[in-house]
């Protein structure tokens, strides 16, 4: 199966998922959220940087449950970079 490349948008999504949860994790070690969350520390390190900017939902869910973190506050987070993105894409679109 070939997987289909990711649009620019998925790319920024996955950078600003990221960055949440860096945001989140604070002061804590990455091993220690890592091993919490039962994921490997580099795993969270390339979703932290954006390398992994698709992370399955539940190694998100386990993230978030490590954190503190709700699911639906970080999908609805995301969910506004989606919409910034666009917004941004289309009034390119109109004026080009």
């Amino acid at each position: 199966m070939v997987r289909t490349p990711l649009t620019p948008l998925e790319r920024e999504r996955g950078r600003y998922l990221g960055l949440l949860l860096r945001q989140a994790r604070g002061e804590r070690s990455m091993a220690d959220v890592a091993a919490a969350a039962g994921i490997s520390a580099e795993t969270l390190r390339k979703i932290e940087t954006g390398r992994a900017p698709t992370p399955a939902f539940f190694t998100v869910a386990a993230l978030a449950g490590a954190l503190g973190l709700p699911m639906d506050e970080l999908a609805r987070r995301c969910a506004a970079v989606t919409a910034v993105a666009e917004a941004a894409s289309e009034e390119g679109s109109a004026a080009a």
